[in-house]
């Protein structure tokens, strides 16, 4: 413990360091402000009783909302975070893999990836114009009591746009900070903005697990079991995400003079999990498909049907899951790793 508070201590010694820390968390701040600040013209009242009484958290808006740390169903500024962004990446590097004009990009060296870079940032834009009209209509058509959470007399083109607008700058700025702690903080930006995003829900879910606590209605031990699970899943998780396979090179030795160089073994370190957490993103986004479709449709008996078979307890649920995420698995590790750039 000591030699960890001294390491502390001695991080906040290098000046240079201290200043990254501070303009890295700075704007973090500023993330958790926007997700906060709600679109003009909705009635955050409504907005909080319309929230209480309908369940997001088996659709496809609850597990956007856990990557923007609650600011879809705050229906604020940020609402659309930066996955935007992380799509166009994803979409450029799918096109990478089959668009000659792409892969000519990524073989052009730092020039190619500054035009990638400058695609990426227009793709951002258009998707997130396309998911903030999304957005738009879904506040429209959302109600507490029989109220519109946007009032009538708000709802119009004007506020459409506006909204749009809005979340779409919303978007860019956020891309844009994580750009800027990229380079001026600590780490990935885009990646400590998502970090920060799904993090801001732990003091909220401790709270609730000590007011079960407390109740009666969960057990001290159940909750030690499930901490110590959760600490073994992590610790697997970070092994496999940080283990790699290591190809020997062999070099050929050669002789200049009467020197012989060469001869050395080498290693090529290739992750063992090059996919990361790709594959579970796709296959958690297609699965919570039926059930927010049948948000808009209530009535329907088919999608009821078919809904409930996509839910946690299901055991189609279960195995539909686990090929989708082995499916997205070898499908995403054909693209991002290609053995001939080897």
């Amino acid at each position: 413990m000591a030699k960890i508070t001294e390491t502390f201590r001695n991080i906040f010694k290098i000046h240079e360091l201290r200043q990254r820390i501070i303009y890295t968390l700075a704007l973090l701040f500023i993330v958790r402000l926007g997700s906060h600040i709600t679109i003009p013209g909705v009635d955050t009242v409504l907005l909080n009783a319309s929230n209480a009484s309908s369940n997001n958290a088996d659709t496809l808006f609850g597990f956007y909302d856990l990557f923007v740390g609650g600011a879809f169903s705050n229906a604020a500024i940020f609402a659309l975070g930066i996955m935007p962004y992380i799509s166009a990446s994803i979409i450029l590097q799918l096109m990478g893999a089959v668009v000659p004009y792409f892969q000519k990009l990524q073989q052009e060296g730092e020039e190619g990836r500054k035009k990638i870079t400058q695609l990426t940032r227009y793709g951002t834009v258009a998707i997130s114009a396309m998911q903030a009209w999304g957005v738009t209509v879904r506040l429209t058509n959302m109600q507490a009591g029989g109220f519109p959470i946007v009032p009538e007399a708000v709802q119009g083109i004007g506020w459409v746009l506006s909204s749009i607008i809005i979340l779409t700058a919303g978007t860019v700025f956020m891309m844009w900070l994580g750009e800027q702690i990229t380079e001026k903080g600590i780490g990935n930006g885009i990646s400590l903005i998502i970090f920060i995003g799904i993090i801001a829900r732990f003091p909220f879910s401790i709270l609730d697990e000590v007011r079960l606590i407390s109740s009666g209605q969960r057990s001290l031990i159940i909750e030690i079991v499930i901490l110590i699970f959760m600490a073994l899943i992590i610790a697997g998780v970070v092994l496999v995400t940080q283990g790699t396979r290591r190809i020997p090179v062999q070099y050929a030795k050669r002789v200049v003079g009467r020197k012989v160089y060469g001869g050395v073994t080498q290693y090529i370190p290739l992750r063992v999990n090059t996919a990361g957490v790709m594959p579970i993103i796709f296959a958690q986004s297609i699965m919570f498909i039926p059930s927010t479709i049948l948000q808009f449709f209530p009535d329907s008996e088919m999608l009821q049907t078919v809904a409930g078979y996509f839910i946690y307890t299901s055991p189609v649920y279960s195995v539909i899951y686990a090929l989708m995420i082995i499916f997205f698995t070898y499908f995403y590790t054909a693209i991002a790793f290609n053995p001939k750039d080897v």
